[in-house]
């Protein structure tokens, strides 16, 4: 079923074999994203590595109705593409012995996003050095993201995420 969602939204993928990695890490229900489909055109998606068919499904309606519609709202240009930080990776959450969700391809780290008209409005740089505009459209995508996924980590929330959005489905709605 959730394939067939993805299908129907015009996005670009291919399906991915499961994976058991070992030690708490699986790659399993997992696609490979290439492209999501905009309103107007296909949005391109950078450094994106195995996703979870669930995570992937919330990451395009966030994309398509938080990001872009946000863009050419705020900023008066749609977007190109979406940069990532990656997605799967077995890992920790930092300081802990706990598995991320990273570990299960169930979360993606969002870095910057590009305009059609070639404007670059990173997390880092501008979520508080940016024009009144690009300050604005970063919190505007971030509370979207909020309301779609089941955690958002951001800058507020700590040094670590200071440079990207962490989203992932689980967690049970913490927004920071």
């Amino acid at each position: 079923m959730c394939l067939a969602a993805i299908t129907e939204t015009g996005s670009r993928y291919s399906p991915l074999p499961d994976e058991y990695k070992g030690n708490g890490c699986a790659i399993t229900r997992a696609i490979q994203l290439s492209a999501v489909r905009g309103d107007a055109s296909d949005l391109g998606i950078s450094n994106i590595g195995p996703v979870q068919c669930e995570t992937a499904k919330i990451f395009i309606a966030w994309a398509r109705f938080g990001v872009d519609r946000a863009a050419r709202k705020i900023l008066g240009s749609p977007i190109n593409r979406i940069e990532t930080m990656g997605s799967y990776s077995c890992r920790n959450v930092a300081g802990t012995s706990r598995r991320s969700a990273h570990a299960t391809a169930q979360a993606i780290d969002i870095g910057a996003f590009v305009l059609e008209d070639g404007r670059r409005i990173n997390v880092y740089g501008d979520w508080s050095g940016g024009t009144r505009e690009e300050r604005e459209f970063l919190r505007v995508v971030h509370n979207s993201a909020c309301r779609r996924f089941g955690t958002v980590l951001g800058p507020d929330y700590n040094s670590a995420h200071r440079d990207h959005f962490h989203v992932e489905i689980g967690g049970g709605g913490f927004c920071r």
